[in-house]
C-alpha cells in the first residue's frame, strides 16, 4: 500500500500547485474550490493508506525482495454473468421516469419492482446455477 499512497500523495501535491495558479488565471471561485477539495480528498487517502501501510504485514508488491511466486495464490472470487443489473438499473429508469413526469402510480410501481429485482441481485448466490 506504500505505492498507493506514494501515488496520491503526488496528485495530491499536483492539486495544491494547480489551485493557486488556477484562480490568478481565471478568478473563478468554483473551480477553485473544486480543485482545493480535490487535494484534500487526495491528501486525506494518502494519509489513510500510509497509516494503513505502517501498520500491516507488507504485501509482495510493496518488497523489494519478493519473488512473483509469493503473489500467487487465489485472487478472489469474480461473479459469472447477471441478468439482475440490467433489471435495477432498468426499474431506476422507470423510478426517475416517474418522477420527472410527476406519474405518482409509475414511481410506485417502479419501487416495487426495483425491490424485487435488488432482492435478486443480493441473493442470486443462493438458488439456481450459480447457487453456493
Amino acid at each position: 500500500m506504500r505505492a498507493e499512497a506514494w501515488l496520491f500523495a503526488i496528485c495530491a501535491m499536483f492539486f495544491l500547485l494547480v489551485a493557486p495558479a488556477y484562480w490568478f488565471i481565471t478568478y473563478d471561485w468554483t473551480g477553485t474550490s473544486a480543485l482545493t477539495m480535490t487535494f484534500l480528498l487526495m491528501l486525506l487517502v494518502a494519509f489513510f493508506l500510509g497509516f494503513h501501510a505502517r501498520r500491516m504485514e507488507p504485501r509482495p508488491e510493496d518488497r523489494n525482495e519478493a519473488e512473483i511466486s509469493d503473489g500467487a495464490g487465489e485472487l478472489g472470487f469474480f461473479p459469472p454473468y447477471s441478468w439482475w443489473p440490467l433489471w435495477s438499473a432498468a426499474t431506476l429508469g422507470i423510478i426517475v421516469f416517474g418522477t420527472a413526469m410527476a406519474a405518482w402510480w409509475l414511481l410506485i410501481i417502479g419501487f416495487g419492482l426495483g425491490s424485487l429485482a435488488l432482492c435478486g441481485w443480493i441473493y442470486e448466490y443462493y438458488v439456481g446455477e450459480h447457487a453456493h
